[in-house]
């Protein structure tokens, strides 16, 4: 099996879902971002659906390469502030990091991994056992 077959989406989609165009060089690096999103997504929820897993991919993709809305937001950013002659930027950025491939919290969601926390003390195994008769 070769890379290109493990993709979920390819450059059209993304293409498709952006409100501006991408240059060659970008199409040419989102066929890579692609394959790494899909490389992402297999490890993460290998039995997701595919159209989960191809909206993800898109939606990972466009993060990395801006959707070209120029909000001056960077995409992926749940926190800003921004300053005027005072020169001043702060960004908060949840899930991931500016310019890297992430699952977002809506992401998840749609894959179907929880974010539940569970937990387990080793105390449980001292507790007396009931007894039914």
């Amino acid at each position: 099996m070769t890379a290109c077959e493990s993709v979920y989406a390819n450059v059209k989609d993304i293409q498709s879902r952006m409100t501006r165009v991408l240059s060659e060089d970008e199409q040419k690096a989102c066929e890579v971002y692609l394959e790494d999103a899909a490389a992402m997504l297999d490890a993460a929820a290998p039995n997701a659906p595919y159209r989960a897993k191809k909206i993800v991919s898109c939606r990972m993709v466009i993060r990395k390469l801006g959707d070209g809305t120029m909000t001056g937001y960077p995409i992926g950013a749940s926190q800003g502030s921004m300053s005027g002659l005072g020169y001043s930027q702060s960004w908060t950025v949840s899930g991931g990091g500016a310019g890297e491939l992430y699952l977002s919290k809506s992401d998840r969601q749609l894959l179907g991994l929880s974010n539940s926390i569970g937990s387990y003390s080793p105390v449980q195994e001292l507790a007396p056992k009931e007894v039914t008769t």
